[in-house]
């Protein structure tokens, strides 16, 4: 089984690179040359378009920024559509609008060719340690078909339903992450203003109720003042707007969804979009006139 590959940027290069290591066939591209380059050094075979990509590959893989991206490379000219063959499957990993995923799906089965939405999370360190966890959507059939490859990116790969329901699931993941980035930083400004030491606090909670995997992850960087990107806030920024979009499309109030968007991009605005979205805690630190950071 050989598979394309499209779109290596912070996430999908490493990923392509974990199938790879796994022994798959693989011709990728990206409209960065260079990021086309470096995996091809480490073994894979040049495409030169999406639809050149798709001509060569049983299982075509996108991991591209957001719904348009998507169905420029898949719908638009010299795309995956135009060179497919029948019976393929297209996996998307990219996170977009769930409609979006299902327009996409449609437009393919008209070729008689299957498509799966399954974004993942974890960020760049589990994008590189091959333990992201993989939201599907899609048909039974093509889901069994690509699990195993999906598991050498992956810790798990879970079918949520049918299409679009992987990206439904990827929002409710990205509602939790942000809300969950805006306590801790709410929670460890209020430590730091009252002088008590944000990595004590860290620690004496971290195995109580409060814990989280967020916070175990974005805690030591806050307290180091590391905000180099793992996931771009200006990608959660995406991601929330696809939330909020897709929430009001079907009648679904989101109020924290919508405040934590407007302190994102308040720091957008302040020219931190590309910060890591655990960056978020700088929000709060502009209001109280403090900083959470390790003592000594």
């Amino acid at each position: 089984m050989r598979i394309g590959f499209i779109g290596l940027g912070i996430m999908g290069k490493p990923m392509a690179r974990n199938l790879l290591k796994a022994g798959y066939d693989h011709v990728v591209y990206d409209i960065v040359e260079a990021n086309t380059n470096d995996v091809v050094a480490d073994g894979a075979a040049a495409g030169s378009s999406p639809r050149n990509v798709a001509e060569q590959a049983d299982v075509v893989i996108t991991m591209l920024p957001n719904s348009p991206e998507v169905k420029q490379a898949v719908l638009g000219e010299g795309g995956v559509i135009e060179g497919v063959r029948p019976e393929a499957i297209v996996v998307d990993m990219s996170s977009i609008a769930p409609l979006a995923a299902q327009e996409v799906a449609a437009e393919l089965l008209k070729k008689n060719v299957k498509m799966l939405d399954a974004p993942v999370s974890g960020g760049e360190p589990k994008a590189i340690d091959g333990t992201l966890a993989i939201m599907v959507g899609g048909p039974q059939d093509a889901f069994d078909a690509v699990k195993e490859i999906l598991l050498k990116m992956g810790a798990s790969a879970v079918r949520c339903g049918d299409i679009g329901a992987g990206n439904v699931t990827k929002l409710a993941n990205q509602i939790i992450v942000a809300l969950n980035i805006a306590a801790v930083s709410e929670a460890m400004v209020l430590a730091t203003k009252a002088d008590v030491d944000p990595e004590n606090v860290f620690n004496a909670i971290k195995g109580g109720l409060a814990g989280s995997t967020v916070m175990n992850a974005k805690m030591p960087l806050i307290l180091e003042r590391n905000f180099k990107p793992g996931f771009r806030m200006e990608l959660h920024i995406k991601d929330l707007q696809n939330a909020l979009d897709t929430a009001h499309e079907i009648g679904v109030p989101v109020p924290l969804t919508g405040q934590v968007m407007e302190f994102m991009q308040a720091l957008k605005v302040a020219g931190k979009q590309k910060d890591d979205h655990g960056g978020l805690v700088q929000f709060y630190e502009q209001l109280a006139g403090t900083e959470v950071r390790r003592k000594g």
